[in-house]
């Protein structure tokens, strides 16, 4: 359990910031492995949804939304960006609980808004939560003292907004470097290997998931889940989508798990060339493959999925396979730094099989 934060007996005043599901099932998993909450007033956390526009992306934290509520926990859903006003309604808004706050749990340190929001805040402990395999990049800039850029962007040139919002990034940094009167941790189901000094590293084992859900049923077919590297520009999309249909003809997929940020233009296309179902899901793919039915075999590329549903399947005869991103499919944009950090995701993925990488032509 992790040292309390704030006057020694008391319990902390915690503010966590989501802006996904994966963030906010994450936060859920830590507040589970804090272990049993006092009961009285004001015990436990507020959670504070900066809500996106995306509409499946919404209704997935509104799913999530319900399950922290459940579990006691005060939602706060704010439409962060619903118009040009919005972010300073947000800010303004929320300022007296981030003076008030002893800790702050934060899903995405590469998120302008959470930089933002570092800045006015006092506390003194600070968590961050996985969003995914970008935690591993977050870690590591942060040991080599680096600013903060989203992995799958390195390498370019910053822009007119980067250079302008470039003083908040480096105070963010700042705070989020641990100092003798700075608690800094992070939890995580990801590989870190090389965290700074005095950041603290608590193993995310899903623990939460597997108590509430399942164990599922096992279907004797093969379920694909998606990616959105084609929608961030990383991956060619006709190369992306020939490869889905090689890997699910060679084991029999019949569906295919869409990632929230994946186009409908291209499901659209994924579902007429390769005959797969594409289902939208309702929550995070960890909760739902928990709940099943499910694939015995559940093949993926390169993403967070490859270390995280090992962790929430443990224990039942689902078989991950992982199929490695042929360096031909990369866009002529993406990054210098994208074909190590996938292959990176990949090689340090435990409990998976790892798949011959497909030929496009």
């Amino acid at each position: 359990m992790s040292p309390r934060a704030g006057t020694p007996g008391t319990t902390p005043r915690t503010l966590a910031f989501v802006e996904s599901p994966v963030q906010l099932l994450n936060v859920l998993e830590w507040a589970h492995s804090q272990g049993p909450r006092p009961q009285e007033p004001g015990a436990g956390f507020t959670l504070v949804v900066l809500s996106p526009t995306d509409p499946m992306t919404r209704g997935q934290l509104r799913r999530m939304a319900e399950l922290a509520r459940h579990d006691g926990h005060e939602v706060r859903w704010e439409e962060a960006r619903g118009g040009p006003a919005a972010p300073f309604r947000t800010i303004g808004g929320l300022t007296r609980e981030l003076r008030r706050a002893d800790r702050i749990v934060m899903g995405d340190p590469f998120s302008r808004y959470v930089q933002l929001l570092l800045t006015i805040t006092r506390a003194d402990d600070l968590v961050v939560v996985d969003d995914g395999t970008a935690t591993m990049e977050f870690v590591g800039q942060l040991a080599r003292g680096e600013r903060l850029v989203r992995w799958h962007r390195k390498g370019g040139r910053p822009g007119p907004r980067d250079l302008l919002f470039a003083p908040v990034s480096g105070a963010a940094r700042r705070r989020l470097t641990p100092g003798p009167a700075r608690r800094v941790e992070v939890f995580s189901s990801m590989p870190i290997v090389d965290a700074p000094d005095g950041v603290s590293v608590t193993a995310n084992t899903f623990a939460w998931t597997r108590e509430r859900f399942g164990p599922p049923r096992v279907t004797k077919g093969a379920d694909m889940v998606g990616t959105s590297l084609v929608e961030t520009g990383v991956v060619d999309g006709d190369r992306y989508v020939h490869a889905v249909g090689v890997l699910a003809r060679a084991h029999g997929a019949t569906r295919y798990f869409a990632h929230r940020r994946e186009s409908a233009e291209k499901l659209h296309r994924l579902a007429v060339e390769t005959g797969l179902e594409v289902v939208r899901p309702d929550l995070p793919l960890e909760l739902i493959a928990r709940r099943g039915p499910i694939g015995r075999t559940v093949l993926s590329f390169p993403s967070t999925v490859v270390h995280t549903l090992p962790l929430a399947l443990a224990g039942t005869e689902v078989r991950v396979a992982v199929c490695d991103i042929d360096p031909a499919w990369l866009t002529r944009t993406a990054s210098p730094r994208a074909q190590g950090f996938l292959s990176g995701v990949t090689g340090t993925a435990r409990g998976v099989d790892r798949l011959a990488t497909v030929t496009t032509a």
